[in-house]
């Protein structure tokens, strides 16, 4: 399940996933925020919080995201991913030397940090941590 967080500035789309995560989830909750908020601010920054009971992504959603993520690459400001998955923590990291910009990832003990990072006024070269 894919939930839509609230309570972050306006040029960050928030997400919290349980469970398994479907493509048709991606493509009904996750897309359409993200083309939304795209299409109000020049940059936007991304927050993914893998909840502890995440199970996995469908290979579907996985694409989903990748595409995603590429198609804009010059669009994202900061992306932080809170997660004690060791898998997706290393693969932020090898995002993120792709990416023009910030992007870390978070363990779950340190999910303040990470809003409070992700929601800071002004952008850094810093990548991943």
């Amino acid at each position: 399940m894919i939930e839509h967080l609230s309570k972050f500035p306006a040029d960050v789309v928030a997400f919290a996933f349980h469970g398994q995560v479907t493509k048709a989830e991606y493509d009904s909750v996750f897309l359409p925020a993200v083309v939304d908020e795209l299409k109000k601010h020049p940059k936007l920054r991304l927050y993914y919080e893998i909840a502890p009971n995440f199970m996995g992504f469908d290979v579907g959603a996985m694409w989903d995201d990748f595409a995603v993520g590429m198609e804009h690459i010059t669009r994202w400001d900061r992306v932080a991913v809170v997660t004690d998955v060791e898998w997706i923590a290393r693969a932020t990291q090898l995002f993120g030397m792709i990416l023009p910009s910030s992007v870390r990832a978070f363990p779950t003990s340190e999910t303040a940090a990470a809003r409070t990072w992700i929601s800071a006024t002004s952008s850094t070269s810093e990548h991943t941590g």
